[in-house]
C-alpha cells in the first residue's frame, strides 16, 4: 500500500467529553495535520487529507491517539477514503471539474453574463 496515493475525509467524534463542544480537540488535531505535511483541508464537518495511503491511515490512527491523550475516553470516527490509479487528480481538482461544469452552465454562451 505504502506507493497507493488516497483522499481520505474524515470526522473525528469526541465522546464523553466534559461539554458538547469540541472544537479545542478538533484545533489540536489541525495541529498534528499541519505538521504532517500532507495536503488536507478543514471544513464544517471533517477534514480532507492526501498523500500516500500509509501517510495518511498513519495521521488518522495519530489523531485519534492525540484525542485520547487529551482525556477522551471513546472517539468515533467517519473516514471516506478514494484511490484512483488512471490518473493523477487532487481534491482541489475534483472541486474545480464541478465548479467548472457549474459555470458553463450558468454561461452556456461564455459571454460572461448568464
Amino acid at each position: 500500500m505504502a506507493g497507493l496515493k488516497c483522499t481520505a475525509d474524515f470526522c473525528l467524534i469526541p465522546m464523553g467529553t466534559a461539554t458538547p463542544s469540541v472544537s479545542k480537540y478538533i484545533a489540536e488535531v489541525q495541529i498534528l495535520i499541519r505538521g504532517s505535511g500532507l495536503k488536507y483541508t478543514m471544513h464544517s464537518a471533517g477534514t480532507t487529507v492526501e498523500g500516500p495511503w500509509d501517510q495518511v491511515m498513519q495521521l488518522i490512527g495519530q489523531a485519534h491517539e492525540l484525542i485520547h491523550e487529551l482525556g477522551v475516553p471513546r472517539i468515533q470516527s467517519d473516514i471516506r477514503v478514494g484511490t484512483r490509479v488512471d490518473k493523477t487528480q487532487s481534491f482541489t481538482d475534483k472541486v474545480e471539474s464541478v465548479e467548472r461544469i457549474l459555470r458553463e452552465r450558468d454561461d452556456p454562451n461564455g459571454t460572461g453574463y448568464a
